[in-house]
């Protein structure tokens, strides 16, 4: 007996297709089609994000994040309770992930262990919010900036999570998400960057 993550939500197969055909009467397939523009937008709006763009898929948003922030090589602190994508984003950029800890009442990083992590190799940290909970946001934002370190949050959890009337989406230097079909809002496949 198969056990499945979750059962995605699909839409009406009828509009589902009326829209696969409107892509094919264009022969427009590449990222900046009028289908991604208008998603894009809406999810902007939504997130009420300042910046946002859609990709392949929520590891490859965050190794764009790496790259884009310019870490290659050095240590990048995270977290071991997450997905993999989390710990070969790092990897790919040529980086040392260093584990911490995660706080038991929310399973997000401990930002009491990430100052303890820091060393001369340290170049960002990558929290990760989990379940929809938010990171300690404004702890491990003091501990970046006293460190002068950039802060990449993996928000594949957080899609429509807030803190403090903000999207959870809209914090560190960059945050990221995924539309992977197991999670609440997907895409099929597919992810973000902020």
């Amino acid at each position: 007996m198969a056990i499945y993550v979750t059962k995605p939500a699909l839409p009406n197969i009828d509009s589902f297709l009326l829209r696969v055909r409107k892509i094919f009467e264009r022969e427009v397939l590449t990222n900046q089609g009028p289908e991604v523009l208008e998603l894009e937008g809406k999810i902007k709006n939504y997130l009420g994000v300042d910046h946002f763009h859609y990709v392949t898929n929520g590891t490859i948003a965050l190794q764009l994040a790496l790259e884009g922030l310019g870490i290659r090589g050095g240590e990048v602190i995270t977290t071991p309770f997450s997905y993999v994508a989390t710990t070969s984003a790092i990897l790919w950029q040529r980086c040392k992930p260093v584990f911490v800890d995660i706080e038991i009442n929310n399973f997000t990083l401990d930002p009491e262990k990430i100052q303890e992590a820091i060393t001369p190799e340290t170049k960002a940290i990558m929290p990760v919010h989990v379940f929809g909970y938010a990171c300690e946001i404004e702890k491990i934002n003091k501990i970046a900036k006293e460190n002068n370190l950039k802060v990449i949050y993996d928000a594949a959890h957080a899609f429509g999570s807030s803190y403090k009337h903000n999207s959870l989406a809209s914090f560190g230097d960059v945050s990221t998400l995924s539309f992977h079909a197991t999670k609440l809002f997907h895409t099929i496949e597919g992810g973000a960057i902020e």
